[in-house]
């Protein structure tokens, strides 16, 4: 759970921790013996529609069958760290044994305190690792492993040379640097890092660097971390540089999981990494069919989080939201395929690589159904 989409940029400084009395906390199951597990959205602002999403895809996963034993509470989480750490005290002091959300990195490192002073575990609809942590896990569909899925399917493709033609960002330059790392490890070549300006008009001058290093006779492979409409002309700049198209792989990630991505004539034939689109597409049946709108791509996060809390308040009475529990080695199924997390706060995710063939695209790489490995 792509990014493919990813949670929108969040600069805010999580609040430096302070010594806090111990919050007194309500009943952590209801008269009925529900769990009580709080989502904490941003519900207020100018993300509000982004929420009321997300919330409706919880309520949906409630729907299916998670009601009988959870009890939910949702709280705005604002955009700001202190605004999540706010509604992280209100829903602990009404008893909450487990928190979902908040939806920004920042915001989800400023839990981390309260969760080490025995707060309830979080996990949070981000998808930053960076701030993935003992006790708060990161379930959004983060994007560095996209690029390591799509270069080990591009190796099984036969292809050993490899380039980066990202935007000079934070995200542009963290792309360019696990294509660079992960290909390196795996023994295939990379022959040319670019990153271009984000708002300059000049993409010939990198494009040309990148065409001229690339040159060669075998099958070459570039990622292009670059989202609509900005990939157009990234694409263009590649092709007037003289990158030969028939001769080249592009590869991207999940910032191509958009519709109509594949009206861009240049991507007919690349590969980008994302949950498989087929798992999605029942679900925003249902939601449509229920709300009257389609969803936003962060929904299914959202249905996935509660259904997995609905599966460990089955475990024992008033449900299991421990570590243990969480970190299952063999992880959970999901809209958004197979998923597990890691003690440090990781998620791993079974990812399908995707061909765009012009309004259709078609699953080249499936994704693993579960991670239990079959016994000999």
């Amino acid at each position: 759970m792509a990014a493919c989409a990813s949670a929108p940029p969040q600069a805010t400084t999580p609040p430096t921790p302070t010594a806090t009395a111990t919050v007194r906390t309500g009943p952590a199951t209801t008269t009925s013996g529900k769990a009580r597990i709080a989502v904490l959205l941003p519900l207020s602002g100018r993300l509000a529609p982004l929420g009321q999403s997300l919330q409706q895809a919880a309520e949906l996963a409630l729907f299916d069958g998670a009601s009988r034993e959870l009890a939910l509470s949702v709280y705005d989480s604002g955009e700001s760290a202190e605004a999540a750490l706010e509604a992280y005290r209100k829903a602990r002091a009404e008893g909450a044994s487990l928190v979902l959300g908040p939806l920004f990195g920042a915001s989800a490192a400023a839990l981390a305190p309260a969760v080490a002073q025995g707060g309830a575990n979080v996990i949070a609809f981000s998808n930053d690792e960076s701030v993935g942590q003992a006790g708060v896990w990161v379930m959004g569909i983060a994007a560095p492993p996209q690029v390591r899925r799509v270069i080990d399917h591009a190796l099984q493709a036969g292809i050993k040379r490899f380039a980066a033609f990202a935007p000079n960002t934070p995200y542009g330059d963290q792309m360019a640097r696990t294509l660079e790392t992960h290909a390196t490890a795996r023994g295939a070549e990379v022959v040319a890092i670019e990153l271009f300006d984000a708002e300059g008009l000049d993409l010939g001058t990198p494009a040309r660097r990148l065409a001229a290093t690339a040159k060669g006779s075998d099958r070459i492979a570039v990622l292009v971390p670059v989202p609509p409409p900005r990939l157009s002309a990234a694409l263009t700049a590649l092709a007037t540089a003289g990158l030969d198209n028939r001769a080249t792989q592009y590869i991207g990630t999940g910032v191509w999981d958009v519709q109509r991505v594949g009206s861009e004539s240049l991507l007919r034939g690349a590969w980008y990494a994302a949950p498989d689109p087929a798992r999605r597409a029942d679900f925003e049946r249902r939601f449509i069919a229920t709300y009257g709108r389609p969803p936003h791509r962060l929904a299914t996060i959202a249905y996935d989080a509660v259904s997995l809390a609905g599966q460990l308040a089955r475990v024992r009475p008033g449900g299991d939201f421990s570590a243990q529990a969480l970190s299952n080695p063999n992880g959970w199924a999901g809209i958004d395929g197979a998923f597990r997390f890691f003690p440090d706060g990781r998620v791993e995710r079974a990812l399908a690589v995707i061909e765009i063939q012009g309004d259709r695209s078609r699953v080249v790489g499936p994704a693993p159904s579960s991670f239990v490995r079959p016994v000999n």
